[in-house]
C-alpha cells in the first residue's frame, strides 16, 4: 500500500490574487535544490488517523505555528514515487522568519558513523501562484491550480 500524507496549503489574498506559503526541505540532500523542490507542509498518517488532524499537526511541527480556520479540501494527488497526498487550503498569514521546524537525525556523511541533526524544513517563503508553480514539487502543482479555482 502506498504511503499517505496530509498537508496544508496556507494562502493569503493580495492585489494580484492568492500567494501561498511553501516550505523547503532541510538536510543535505536538498541543500542546493530550489526549483521543483519546495512543498506544502505535510506528513504521513496511518490508517485510522484523521488526515486533516494530521495535516494541522504536521504544519505545526514543521513551522511552529498552529493553524485554525476554514480548512477547504483540495483533494488528493499522487506524487512521483506513488505516495498519496491529501491537501487542504486555509487562509492565514505567518512571518516566514518565525518558522521553527522540528528536526531529524541522519548519518552524515554517509557511512561515516557520525549522526547529525537537521531541520525538517530549512526555510519557508510566500510566493505568487505563478512563482509557486515553478518552486513546488511537480507532482504537487495541481494543489496550486485547485486553490486558484477555489478562491479565484
Amino acid at each position: 500500500m502506498p504511503k499517505q500524507s496530509a498537508g496544508i496549503l496556507l494562502y493569503r489574498m493580495e492585489a494580484h490574487g492568492p500567494s501561498v506559503l511553501l516550505v523547503h526541505p532541510g538536510g543535505p540532500f536538498w541543500a542546493k535544490k530550489d526549483l521543483g523542490a519546495w512543498s506544502v507542509p505535510k506528513g504521513e498518517y496511518s490508517p485510522g488517523e484523521d488526515p486533516l488532524d494530521v495535516a494541522i499537526r504536521e504544519f505545526e511541527e514543521e513551522t511552529g505555528t498552529r493553524l485554525t480556520g476554514d480548512f477547504r479540501p483540495l483533494g488528493e494527488l499522487r506524487q512521483a514515487g506513488g505516495k498519496r497526498v491529501l491537501g487542504w487550503a486555509v487562509e492565514g498569514d505567518i512571518d516566514p522568519a518565525t518558522i521553527r521546524s522540528n528536526v531529524f537525525e541522519l548519518e552524515w556523511p554517509p557511512r561515516s558513523g557520525r549522526k547529525q541533526t537537521f531541520p525538517e524544513i530549512d526555510r519557508a517563503e510566500w510566493f505568487s501562484c505563478a512563482r509557486a508553480r515553478e518552486k513546488i514539487l511537480p507532482s504537487q502543482r495541481e494543489f496550486i491550480d485547485r486553490l486558484v479555482r477555489l478562491v479565484g
